[in-house]
């Protein structure tokens, strides 16, 4: 795991269960537990979904920070992630991508470009 950026594999497994439960709470998942997982795959496979970690793996690679939460919302008829993640100087950033394409729609908060990995 790398020091100066705290979530890895060994973590997003924890975000994933984060985000069939918000998934399922806001009525994007069928009802049942074993069908949460299930209905999530296929979407991804169906190219409906980007799949979380590469929204994860490009935030890693381009900003610093820790992931907060993820959430998987409908807005205005399509589906977008927020990722709210927390910089090395304390400061709350909430990022929005497009759930099908990935690409990034969004950023919200104070001091962003602290968190911003310089080539």
């Amino acid at each position: 795991m790398n020091p100066s950026f705290p979530f890895s594999a060994s973590f997003r497994p924890g975000l994933a269960v984060v985000l069939v439960l918000l998934l399922a709470l806001a009525g994007l998942l069928p009802a049942s537990a074993d069908d949460d997982w299930q209905d999530l795959h296929d979407r991804v496979n169906r190219g409906e979904l980007v799949p979380m970690t590469a929204i994860l793996d490009w935030l890693e690679t381009h900003y610093a920070g820790q992931v907060l939460e993820v959430e998987l919302e409908r807005e205005e008829g399509r589906l977008v992630y927020e990722v709210e993640m927390l910089g090395p100087r304390g400061q709350r950033v909430e990022f929005e991508f497009d759930g099908a394409s990935g690409e990034l729609i969004g950023i919200e908060g104070v001091g962003i470009d602290d968190m911003r990995r310089r080539p």
